[in-house]
């Protein structure tokens, strides 16, 4: 049974719980401040099962993070428990090379409060806030945001300032249940192609920034400014896990 007390206070959050757009807004933002996106269990060779009762003691009971189908699986859990309606939906990740991932790629959510609102506490660098479902620009924290619709598909771009648009993955609504991801998670858990195997990475949003641990290099961006240290051993890369995320793989 999913604890919604101790989910939250893993969060950090003390706030409202009615199932409203504001609860919604303030419980994306704190999950993504509180739980880093990371693949560390892929790399200990500890299988990653989809269900609710473990996911909840890797991220709760013992204070680790994921990827997509583990923090927005969960995610999905404490929303419906306080009431929320919940839809999970599967994505095909963009490709720097131009074109889409296969489906089950990526796991998302849209909450429906009237209207849809896109949720995603899994993506790594992901929007802070819920994207409405709409066609049309909407700008937080310095990006903007654009839904658009192509080929039966609803496709999610983003625009730094001074760059470009880049496309960040296409989805229907089609709702989806947690084991329909079974099949992809375990493709990226174990196949070579899969850029989860090919590299740690642990990264978290942080009220002024992000910082993100890869195998050899920590990066802390604040207000804009990145500062780059180059991690040189085990010791300082487990060092580093517990400082900026509080975690201890011995848990």
């Amino acid at each position: 049974m999913l604890d919604v007390e101790r989910y939250l206070q893993r969060i950090d959050y003390s706030g409202p719980t009615v199932p409203t757009l504001e609860t919604l807004s303030a419980l994306h933002q704190a999950h993504l401040l509180a739980v880093p996106f990371e693949n560390l269990d892929i790399h200990l060779g500890r299988a990653i099962v989809l269900d609710e009762e473990a996911l909840y003691d890797k991220i709760v009971e013992r204070r680790r993070g994921g990827f997509c189908y583990e923090l927005n699986g969960l995610f999905a859990a404490l929303l419906r428990a306080l009431g929320f309606r919940v839809v999970l939906l599967s994505a095909g990740v963009a490709h720097a090379g131009g074109g889409f991932g296969p489906e089950f790629d990526h796991l998302l959510l849209v909450v429906d409060l009237q209207e849809h609102w896109l949720a995603d506490v899994g993506f790594g660098d992901s929007f802070l806030e819920p994207v409405r479902l709409v066609t049309g620009e909407q700008v937080q924290d310095g990006r903007v945001y654009r839904v658009d619709w192509n080929d039966e598909r609803y496709i999610l771009l983003r625009r730094e300032a001074g760059e470009g648009e880049e496309a960040m993955y296409r989805f229907t609504l089609e709702p989806h249940q947690l084991t329909d991801f079974t099949g992809r998670c375990r493709y990226h858990q174990s196949s070579p192609q899969s850029h989860f195997t090919q590299q740690r990475v642990c990264t978290r949003m942080t009220r002024r920034g992000k910082v993100t641990l890869s195998d050899t290099r920590l990066i802390v961006t604040t207000d804009g400014h990145r500062d780059e240290q180059p991690v040189t051993d085990e010791r300082a890369y487990t060092a580093a896990l517990r400082k900026y995320f509080d975690i201890d793989l011995a848990r």
